[in-house]
């Protein structure tokens, strides 16, 4: 039996696949046929049935991945590809605190949602006030978003949140609030980002750069899938690619010492020699100079 209120999916025999909750009394309707909800209702999941056309539906329980498809947008959603690492690298889960800015239409919001689940909590910011509504209706949509709190909030402000133990910037300048960022985060936490172009990774290294971060990690995720046919498996013939840069480090505080005893080749040398002098020109508090055996001291 499959109750009332349930996100399905109808899959049709030419693949199409449709979106639908569940409601008592209504009917679907497509160009195979009506389907009652009571039908649907007195079926298992992964059953089929036939609508009155006598067209054979296969019904199914739709997953996150299918509910992060269905989101209604208003802004450039991040794919469900770069979701599930972001997820797994910010440490998402039961009893922990993360932190998101920049929610948009709310689709990392809804993953983070699910991966935290009742014990979690997600405390999502964003600073325009319609796109802030269309992600609360989105959780509404998805059956989640209960362990999440939405900001209509400035993060120059600063985030609402203390020892959080992971946070995500999708902003266009998320190297203006490394402060606040670090502020909202507990020691050892990770932080995360995302961002569209090299320019801006660049910028954003800079950043990490002067502040307490460390362990910085740049990547971008290509899915291909292939044709599922046992005798002649190849590729599909399109691929979804670059979508974002992510971007991982830690709040970690640093030393000379530590720096001091990691081993360098000639490349490594000069580009930690050129780090240190940016740092020096940018007057950090804290002036790391190379010595004349590689190592640097304060």
């Amino acid at each position: 039996m499959i109750p009332y209120g349930s996100l399905l999916v109808y899959v049709t025999p030419r693949g199409r696949r449709h979106l639908k909750r569940l409601t008592a009394g209504e009917t679907w309707h497509s160009n195979d046929g009506a389907l009652p909800a009571d039908q649907v209702a007195d079926l298992d999941f992964g059953a089929e049935t036939r609508t009155s056309l006598d067209v054979p539906i296969r019904v199914q329980e739709a997953t996150l991945f299918d509910r992060l498809q269905g989101v209604k947008r208003l802004t450039q959603v991040i794919y469900p590809k770069d979701i599930a690492y972001i997820c797994l690298r910010l440490g998402a889960g039961p009893g922990r605190t993360v932190v998101e800015a920049g929610c948009g239409s709310g689709a990392l919001t809804m993953g983070l949602s699910w991966f935290c689940g009742p014990t979690g909590k997600v405390i999502s910011h964003e600073a325009r006030e319609e796109f802030l509504r269309l992600a609360r209706r989105n959780l509404e949509w998805a059956g989640l978003g209960q362990n999440v709190d939405l900001h209509n909030r400035d993060i120059a402000e600063g985030f609402a949140a203390e020892d959080a133990d992971a946070l995500f910037l999708d902003v266009r300048t998320p190297w203006d609030y490394l402060d606040q960022a670090a502020t909202a985060l507990r020691p050892g936490a990770t932080l995360g980002f995302l961002l569209p172009t090299a320019d801006q990774v660049s910028r954003l290294l800079l950043g990490l750069e002067q502040g307490q971060f460390a362990e910085t990690e740049v990547c971008e995720l290509l899915l291909r899938h292939w044709k599922p046919v046992a005798d002649r498996l190849r590729p599909e013939d399109k691929m979804t690619a670059h979508t974002g840069f992510l971007i991982f480090c830690r709040r970690q505080s640093r030393s000379a010492d530590f720096a001091s005893r990691r081993p360098l080749g000639t490349r490594e040398r000069k580009q930690e020699a050129a780090r240190l002098s940016r740092l020096c020109n940018d007057n950090d508090p804290v002036c790391l100079e190379p010595t004349s055996d590689g190592a640097v001291c304060l």
